[in-house]
């Protein structure tokens, strides 16, 4: 050797080498050199061949008298070097901190240097190579290890790399070639280990897309925070946090930052797909200690813990993260085999909106100011309004954030509520997608003709989502029986009333998606698989903030009848599913029918608004003919639509399909809409729903069609439609 490991590298450029307090760790590895200087020496001194190339292939009569000759495995190894391996652990730096956050005595730091010392100097591969008496294997044995520590391989020592020992179970040392016997075993320190002891603090390369750690400024600290905290520094820092409708991550990031800890946030859904999930959890439990980190768990509901296989994942990793803050949340209860000690339960209400404005605000400057967008634009009402009807985890708010911002950025302008809106719909999974039809609104109020009575009814139902927080969370106006914060309503009328569309302008106007129900996937003629197709459907929903609506509820809401057979009964156990699954359910929830007295008149009770459709009137249909026929559209001078609104009884449905129709007609003929192609769509539209055609309602132009009809319809060279080679009016 031309050099030793007492001039130490500069790791932190202050030129003393002592990289996070590492001087401690440069001693310790130098007298590990000075053990394996002696230890070949010794070897060498009695090696007749040294340098024989084909080393370890073979065994020479010489080799077993050597191996006979040698000292007993039962009596201890004389100390090659001053400093005996029963040392004092190093008290400070980050070889200090891992003695006491994984319980290691002086044997475990010894044997903890030998096997990370091909890690940090390649001229170690070749020197156990060589002490091996195998150059193919390049890093120490078991039984290496232990000589090269003065340790008899039958001693004790051998107890200290056992599989419950301290170095194996927190990770700090791996082992390979599990098959042969233990002393031939390798041993091998994770690389996350050995950059730790050399002062990296990057996230184990094998938890990049599991687990990220929260870092940077934090909202003020929450309500809960405060017990929390207390709870991270107990002796046993198991916490379930059981979610009531608020954010459970934040206030467990705001506990761990206040007792000193790094919030280390895991993904369940990552962490369940792995291939292996087992190993991971005790990467992560390492991760945690090396780092000075707790970790945040959850859904719990996402990891399926009813499952045995998920169940005993979880057990396994309450089991590793011993001593280590391990924050769990979920929506349901705590099964004590889930884990050996039973944890601390606390309750995360529904946040105040005040607090909610304050994550928005604090996510937004963030934000704002690494993109370099002006806030000053949006103001606090402004603000307030926009996400009042959201209900999104602490990331979900920071992710959203960020892309209002950079939305703002690419288009070089101020921050919009429209932008956070836009936002919060990206942050949907495509769960409920599988489940239901999103329609992404595109009308407002404006493109609404409704009564007063119905437009009241749709106001106060946008008010209820807005504000229900508010109500049924901090004000508690709706309390016990499991009722969930949910607002549920009603759309009663006939088909082509508007029900469908007031949906869609309620979605816009709180600004949400629309998720229509569809329910040839949801009725199933096998007992019990309706229940738990809607059961994943509300699943779904709660995570998603969109309004869910149920069109043609009475196919699903229908009455319960008397009990006559197993039909019967089975069908009533769908409908109490139904009332119970409606009342805490925590969403937005639309019902449509044309036949209100076909629902249960307990569904009834449990409905927050009712709004009922009926036929428009004369002006209001003359408004639906107006609507529905644009601006963009030529209109003829013949074009009369109070005619057409005074005669004709018909739904905005029905309006909006003749007048497509029409607009059809107009557009082959190249010309403006005449009042002719209007009437021929009207006819059309009659047909089809199977009404007469009664003079009294289409006056002369009955007669014109019906004449129309018996004669072959051509065209002109100016391409105007005639009857019998004349042009009709």
């Amino acid at each position: 050797m031309t050099h030793d490991l007492r001039t130490r590298p500069d790791i932190d450029g202050d030129g003393d080498g002592d990289g996070d307090g590492s001087r401690e760790l440069w001693e310790r590895l130098a007298r590990v050199e000075e053990r394996v200087r002696r230890a070949v020496a010794a070897r060498h001194a009695v090696d007749p061949d040294p340098d024989d190339p084909y080393r370890g292939q073979y065994l020479t009569p010489e080799a077993v008298e050597r191996i006979l000759e040698s000292p007993s495995t039962f009596l201890p190894i004389a100390n090659r070097d001053g400093p005996t391996p029963s040392a004092p652990s190093p008290a400070g730096g980050r070889l200090g901190r891992l003695c006491a956050d994984f319980a290691l005595l002086p044997l475990d730091v010894e044997l903890l240097l030998v096997a990370m010392a091909p890690d940090v100097d390649a001229r170690f591969e070749r020197l156990y190579g060589y002490l091996n008496d195998d150059l193919t294997r390049r890093r120490p044995t078991v039984g290496l290890a232990l000589e090269l520590c003065g340790q008899p391989s039958a001693g004790a020592g051998r107890f200290r790399l056992a599989p419950a020992a301290p170095l194996v179970v927190g990770g700090l040392l791996e082992f390979a070639e599990s098959e042969s016997p233990l002393l031939s075993r390798v041993l091998r320190v994770p690389d996350r280990v050995t950059a730790h002891l050399l002062g990296d603090d990057e996230i184990d390369a094998r938890l990049l897309g599991v687990a990220r750690v929260v870092e940077g400024g934090r909202v003020p600290e929450t309500e809960a925070a405060a017990p929390l905290t207390r709870a991270a520094r107990a002796a046993n820092p198991l916490v379930y946090l059981l979610n009531r409708g608020g954010d459970p991550i934040r206030p467990a990031i705001d506990a761990l930052a206040s007792a000193g800890l790094r919030p280390l946030v895991v993904d369940v859904a990552a962490l369940t797909a792995s291939p292996a999930p087992g190993p991971l959890t005790r990467v992560l439990a390492m991760e945690a200690r090396l780092g000075g980190a707790g970790i945040v768990l959850g859904p719990l509901e996402a990891m399926a813990p009813q499952r045995p296989e998920q169940a005993r994942l979880l057990r396994e990793l309450c089991a590793a993260c011993g001593g280590v803050p391990l924050f769990v949340f979920g929506t349901g209860g705590w099964d004590p085999l889930w884990s050996r000690e039973s944890p601390l339960l606390f309750t995360v209400p529904s946040p105040a909106p005040a607090q909610r404005v304050r994550e928005w605000s604090w996510a937004l400057a963030h934000a704002g100011s690494a993109a370099r967008v002006d806030m000053a634009d949006l103001p606090a009402a402004d603000l307030t309004e926009a996400v009042a009807s959201y209900r999104l985890s602490a990331d979900q708010v920071r992710k959203a954030a960020d892309v209002a911002v950079r939305m703002a950025e690419v288009e070089r302008r101020p921050l919009r509520a429209d932008d956070l809106r836009v936002a919060v719909r990206a942050q949907n999974g495509a769960g409920l997608e599988r489940l239901a039809r999103r329609v992404e609104p595109a009308v407002d109020w404006t493109d609404l003709v409704l009564p007063e009575p119905t437009r009241r009814a749709l106001g106060e139902l946008a008010l209820r989502a807005r504000h229900r927080d508010r109500v049924l969370g901090q004000w508690r106006m709706r309390p016990g029986g499991g009722r969930g914060r949910g607002v549920i309503a009603l759309f009663a009328g006939e088909s082509g009333t508007g029900k469908t569309m007031s949906a869609e302008v309620l979605a816009a106007a709180l600004g949400m998606d629309l998720y229509v129900v569809d329910l040839s996937t949801v009725v199933d003629k096998y007992i019990g698989e309706t229940e738990k197709n809607l059961e994943r459907i509300f699943v779904e929903a709660a995570d998603v903030n969109g309004i869910l609506l149920f069109d043609e509820a009475d196919a699903v809401f229908g009455k319960r009848s008397q009990v006559k057979d197993a039909h019967d009964r089975h069908a009533n156990i769908e409908s109490a599913y139904l009332l119970q699954r409606m009342e805490s359910f925590d969403g937005i929830a639309l019902l449509t029918t044309n036949l209100r007295a076909n629902l249960d008149e307990a569904f009834t009770r449990r409905l927050d608004v009712i709004a009922e459709f009926p036929m428009p009137d004369e002006r209001q249909r003359l408004a639906l003919w107006d609507r529905c026929l644009g601006t963009e559209l030529p209109r003829g001078s013949d074009l009369d639509l109070e005619f057409c609104a005074r005669r004709f009884e018909l739904a905005g449905g029905s309006i909006r399909a003749c007048a497509v129709t029409a607009a059809y007609l107009a557009a082959e003929t190249g010309l403006p809409l005449t009042m002719a192609q209007v009437v021929s769509a009207i006819l059309q539209e009659y047909r089809k729903l199977g009404r007469l055609l009664l003079e009294s309602e289409f006056g002369p132009w009955l007669g014109r069609e019906r004449l129309d009809g018996a004669r072959p319809t051509t065209f002109d060279d100016d391409r105007r439609p005639t009857t019998g080679g004349r042009p009709r009016p």
